[in-house]
């Protein structure tokens, strides 16, 4: 999109061009005024305009919490995806917005590897899985809107403090968005790996959410086989088996609780 592009309503200038992905270019902009979008923003950057697939977001900054990790180490990194996930999924007024995707349809791809595993007389941890998913579905703790990809680097610090980026518009229990965490940052597999850390996240992830260490490490157990099954369908064995292992790890410590 240039310059001549962005919509008139909008009224923003200087733009800037400072990411460019395989889906979107992100130019940061300058606007005079601004409006508030669903939950006001609460632990989230707001949305301040649209037009079809464009979208004007607020400034989350430029502090990823992938930084705070690496400078002053794991806890202090976890303790502020816990306090965006306190903001996130506090109780509001609001209606839901209705475009949100349900939880058991995300899932559908650990369901399909769990049942062809069945078919095929394989006792995987995609079967295992797909049963605590299913146990988990049935009976959620909680039905919130769902970031749907919260990690290290979709949390930022600005203006507002720390704000969550990139939503992927899910419906379901926060659990969820709690075990994406626990596989990451992607590079750090000893970190992901290591027991004492998995039973930290679920520690503290419990207490924000007011569930179980136990429920946590389930939702994890089940998230991390449903992106072994997303990579399984793209032929991505390196990435499904790191996923799997992460998953067989948490499982060894789900076992202590």
């Amino acid at each position: 999109m240039d310059t001549l592009a962005f919509p008139a309503c909008w009224n923003v200038s200087a733009p800037e061009l400072i990411a460019e992905t395989f889906s979107s270019r992100i130019w940061m902009v300058l606007r005079k005024d601004g409006s508030h979008a669903w939950r006001r923003g609460e632990g989230a950057v707001r949305l301040l305009g649209r037009d079809g697939h464009s979208m004007l977001l607020e400034y989350a900054g430029e502090t990823l919490l992938q930084q705070v990790l690496d400078e002053q180490g794991d806890f202090a990194a976890t303790a502020i995806a816990a306090e965006v996930m306190a903001k996130l999924f506090s109780p509001g007024k609001d209606p839901f917005p209705p475009e949100l995707q349900p939880l058991r349809e995300r899932f559908a791809s650990l369901f399909n590897k769990a049942n062809a595993d069945r078919d095929a007389g394989q006792d995987s941890l995609y079967v295992e899985a797909a049963v605590i998913a299913d146990r988990l579905l049935d009976n959620p703790h909680d039905i919130r809107p769902l970031h749907g990809d919260l990690h290290h680097e979709n949390i930022l610090h600005g203006p507002r403090g720390w704000l969550a980026i990139d939503p992927k518009g899910v419906l379901g229990d926060p659990g969820f968005d709690a075990a994406n965490m626990l596989y990451n940052p992607l590079d750090r597999d000893e970190l992901c790996l290591d027991p004492e850390r998995i039973a930290h996240m679920a520690e503290i992830f419990a207490g924000t959410l007011s569930q179980t260490p136990a429920a946590i490490l389930d939702h994890a157990i089940a998230y991390g086989c449903l992106s072994a099954a997303w990579h399984f369908e793209d032929e991505n064995a390196v990435d499904e088996n790191r996923e799997l292992s992460i998953a067989e790890a948490i499982r060894a410590v789900r076992a202590s609780f």
